[in-house]
């Protein structure tokens, strides 16, 4: 930001009628770094033309310089953990003016997230200036069989500080709740990178078709952390007037424990789930001879914002035409609440199991968050920037 160029005076420079220097107001410390500034108070001997933005490494003195016609001016290229002192000055056509003031900011990897929240196959591309991310995966919860047997609760598992390259391409998988019918599926695999890097693995399928059966198990985990989801409940026959009690759904695993299990149906209540999994459903109960089959509630699902609390299990209730809402396994940190009847006895989302009925598992989910090196799980920094 001299007057001289390549040790020469610059042709027409004249230092009575340069502008006066801006003011620098800020600079972004991201590897591109946007500096705000006001412009002159004095323009000079004519209007401004242009201004120049310099970033000098503080160490080397190497510059990394830009241009524009107005406030912000961005610098893009900046080096990751490197400490730059920032101006700007303002040109017309007699020439530059003197640096602004200076703001020395150390350069930080840009913050970010990115959520996979359908099922389906995906390609993340990582960002400029990302060295590195963590990652959460919650498997979908499986499917329950009709009028009986529950489905099992997806696991979480989660991958921190994990390296990446800037513009290359990651896989993502998101897991699809499991199919309910007369035999429940089991929910998918969701997973970043592989199944072996970070994996929260998706609920068996139920072992039963109507009636008795034992209900799907729990998904697994894979990662640095994580938690099982809940089994789904047994499936028990009942009598001629009320042919099926049905059971309640697993509920998702937790960021440092497992989801709840559903509950056995016509008596058995939910366990809590732990480490900010999701609570079981409770079993069905049907309370008034011959009003045929009850609905268990569906397992609680987990939140993919970090480690919360814990959801509680449900109790076991009533038939669906009761409205009781207390067989529900409800989420665990910030996950939804299972559905307690036929048409809304789904698993929680993400990664809830359902209830012995004819609702499918819920769908799994993976989300990514950046740098890697300060946002991680199972809570430092992981809510949304």
């Amino acid at each position: 930001m001299s007057d001289r160029i390549g040790g020469y005076i610059r042709p027409g420079y004249d230092p009575i009628q340069v502008p006066s220097p801006p003011t620098l107001n800020s600079a972004g410390d991201n590897p591109s770094a946007a500096l705000a500034f006001t412009a002159p108070s004095d323009v000079g001997g004519g209007a401004i033309t242009s201004y120049i933005a310099l970033a000098t490494n503080t160490s080397t003195g190497a510059t990394v310089s830009a241009t524009g016609t107005a406030s912000p001016i961005t610098i893009s290229g900046l080096t990751e953990g490197v400490a730059y002192s920032f101006a700007v000055a303002a040109s017309n056509s007699f020439g530059p003016s003197a640096p602004s003031n200076t703001i020395t900011q150390t350069i930080v990897p840009p913050s970010g997230q990115q959520a996979y929240t359908t099922a389906g196959t995906y390609s993340w591309v990582a960002p400029a200036g990302v060295p590195s991310v963590s990652v959460v995966a919650v498997g979908a919860g499986s499917g329950g069989v009709s009028y009986g047997a529950a489905g099992g609760g997806g696991g979480l598992g989660y991958k921190n500080n994990y390296s990446v390259t800037a513009g290359n391409s990651y896989s993502v998988v998101v897991g699809a709740g499991g199919a309910a019918s007369s035999a429940g599926t089991p929910g998918g695999d969701s997973y970043f990178v592989s199944t072996s890097t970070v994996k929260g693995g998706g609920a068996g399928g139920v072992s039963a078709t109507d009636g008795t059966g034992s209900g799907g198990s729990g998904g697994n985990y894979t990662g640095d952390g994580g938690g099982n989801g809940g089994s789904g409940g047994n499936g028990v026959s009942s009598n001629s007037s009320a042919p099926y009690d049905t059971a309640g759904g697993g509920g998702a695993g937790g960021y440092s424990g497992n989801g709840g299990n559903g509950g056995v149906a016509g008596s058995g209540t939910g366990q809590n789930g732990a480490g900010g999994g999701g609570g079981g459903g409770g079993g069905g109960k049907d309370s008034q001879s011959g009003r045929g089959a009850s609905v268990g509630g569906g397992g609680g699902g987990v939140g993919i914002l970090g480690e919360g609390s814990s959801g509680a299990g449900g109790s076991y209730g009533g038939n669906p035409s009761d409205g009781n809402s207390a067989m529900i396994g409800h989420g665990g940190s910030g996950g939804t609440d299972g559905g307690y009847n036929f048409s809304t006895a789904t698993g929680g989302v993400y990664g809830g199991g359902t209830s012995g009925g004819y609702q499918p598992g819920a769908v799994g989910a993976v989300r990514i968050i950046w740098p890697g090196d300060t946002r991680s799980f199972p809570s430092t920094n992981t809510g949304d920037v």
